[in-house]
């Protein structure tokens, strides 16, 4: 049963509603996981597939599915849950609803970062440019959240404008170093558009571990943003301890983000559309979203990328590319609404 406690509220979802939604939204990543090692650029038999599954077949088509479609599909698989997770997380803890790691620069800091690694301090392997990674997550975290702040508290207009510009500037500078050298960025083109393409196993074990952590600290302050989205006085007369909360907050989006960009490149406007829907379901109860958002997001990842692959067979879009471009509309129609999933 729902309770509607009148005009302008969020409808409250039932107790049944929430673990049978959970349930839906993980057959649905359950199916998605199996077409995206089913579905690619070129086709091949289901039978094929089973084959090189189950059982250690040899051929150029099991090759493919298993070193190529596998890796694909758990790449997109963790980066799905990083981003979605890291995108619930930055809305509670901003208090705004259009809060995303793309659009306030942090996946732009993480990506700069990388990019003086790789171009300039010549690191090739993961374990030593996914520390750059966070390093630029948290910088750029840290500097829009000190510029969105006012006198009168965190502004979402002001932290959105600051993000884009930030964004915006270590976009230009990361594009101005990659022009220096055409020839040793030239690696990087597929991941600065985003993309899960081609990313083999090895670049998700070293990262895996700092995402397990962060997933379990997202949810040890999922209690405290409940309390804080009433305000920090009532938030405080509940006994919540307000920088710590927000410190675990950052060190966890942090992690989810950087370690997100470090996989595939800067993946935007995921981190903005899942929390939504995961509020539309559930309300407003941040263990809920964010467990609907550990679900969501790779299924909307993993969908994204399965169509880059077959609208322009045999070439493919990455999936930064559909992503962005199925979440710009959704942007625009988050901003003219007058209350976008109320918070």
């Amino acid at each position: 049963m729902t309770l509607k406690e009148g005009p302008g509220t969020a409808t409250v979802p039932g107790p049944r509603r929430r673990p049978l939604g959970l349930i839906v939204a993980l057959l649905v990543l359950a199916v998605l996981l199996l077409l995206s090692v089913l579905i690619g650029s070129t086709r091949i038999p289901p039978s094929v597939v089973w084959d090189a599954l189950f059982h250690s077949s040899a051929g150029i088509d099991q090759f493919a599915i298993r070193d190529y479609r596998m890796p694909r599909t758990i790449v997109g698989l963790v980066v799905g849950v990083a981003l979605g997770l890291s995108g619930a997380l930055i809305q509670a803890l901003t208090r705004n609803p259009l809060a995303d790691p793309g659009i306030l620069g942090v996946h732009a800091g993480a990506s700069f970062a990388v990019t003086v690694a790789v171009g300039l301090l010549g690191v090739r392997d993961i374990r030593g440019y996914l520390w750059f990674a966070y390093a630029g997550a948290l910088i750029v975290t840290l500097m829009v959240l000190a510029l969105g702040s006012t006198r009168q508290g965190s502004s979402p207009v002001v932290m959105v404008l600051a993000g884009v510009s930030v964004a915006a500037v270590l976009g230009g500078a990361r594009e101005a170093l990659q022009l220096t050298d055409p020839d040793a960025f030239d690696a990087m083109r597929s991941w600065n558009a985003g993309s899960i393409a081609g990313r083999p196993l090895e670049v998700v074990w070293p990262v895996l571990p700092f995402l397990t952590a962060a997933v379990v600290l997202a949810f040890v302050v999922a209690g405290p943003l409940n309390a804080m989205a009433l305000g920090d006085e009532l938030a405080v007369a509940q006994g919540v301890r307000l920088a710590r909360t927000r410190a675990l907050a950052i060190i966890a989006l942090t992690l989810l983000a950087g370690g997100a960009t470090a996989i595939g490149g800067p993946i935007v406007f995921v981190g903005l559309m899942v929390p939504h829907v995961a509020r539309w379901i559930t309300g407003p109860h941040q263990r809920w979203i964010f467990a609907y958002s550990i679900l969501l997001a790779p299924s909307l990842v993993l969908a994204s990328d399965i169509l880059g692959r077959i609208v322009m067979r045999p070439g493919e879009i990455p999936v930064g590319v559909v992503t962005a471009f199925v979440g710009a509309p959704v942007l625009i129609a988050l901003v003219r609404r007058k209350k976008a999933s109320g918070l």
